[in-house]
């Protein structure tokens, strides 16, 4: 005699989160450079992790998507040269004694704007 199949119980379905991911733009200008790297808190400094992309005007650009918070981040020129993002007056001290910029996510600024 067969043994009857038994469906699972199905679990109930637990709903999503919406995410509170915002899509945050980084731009680079450099003619002479030939990688340009994100690196930065929210990917552990990893020199892989954010290469940027050049266009046709050899500004160099990633978008990538933070939750809400302050990150550090620089850009690596060539896989060598770290850089501040010159477009970015905000900045701290870090434990080599340069300078790391800073950028808001979901916060507002100084200046009154969400970064």
């Amino acid at each position: 005699m067969k043994q009857p199949i038994r469906k699972k119980a199905s679990s109930p379905r637990i709903p999503r989160r919406p995410s509170t991911k915002q899509a945050i733009t980084f731009e680079y200008f450099d003619p002479s450079a030939t990688v340009v790297t994100l690196v930065g808190d929210f990917n552990k400094w990893d020199l892989k992790a954010r290469p940027l992309k050049r266009d046709a005007g050899r500004l160099w650009k990633v978008t990538i998507r933070l939750e809400p918070g302050t990150y550090q981040y620089k850009f690596v020129i060539n896989g060598e040269r770290w850089e501040e993002d010159p477009l970015n007056l905000h900045r701290i001290l870090n434990e080599h004694g340069t300078y790391n910029s800073i950028r808001k996510v979901g916060q507002p600024s100084a200046d009154g704007l969400e970064a």
